[in-house]
């Protein structure tokens, strides 16, 4: 099997496809997976308190 150019940007473009795919279905694995639950609720209701939303003076 010769090593063109063409042959290693098909290989280059299949194996970036199975690795974005991978990938994405890692993170969303990680997103819902159910003893992550606490921590995510957690920094949501830490990124919108109130006490920290005031103008300086």
């Amino acid at each position: 099997m010769p090593f063109d150019h063409d042959t290693v940007v098909a290989f280059s473009k299949s194996f970036g496809l199975f690795y974005l795919i991978a990938m994405s279905i890692g993170v969303l694995v990680y997103a819902c997976w159910p003893s992550n639950r606490d921590t995510f609720r957690k920094a949501a209701s830490n990124a919108i308190e109130d006490s920290e939303d005031r103008p300086w003076k």
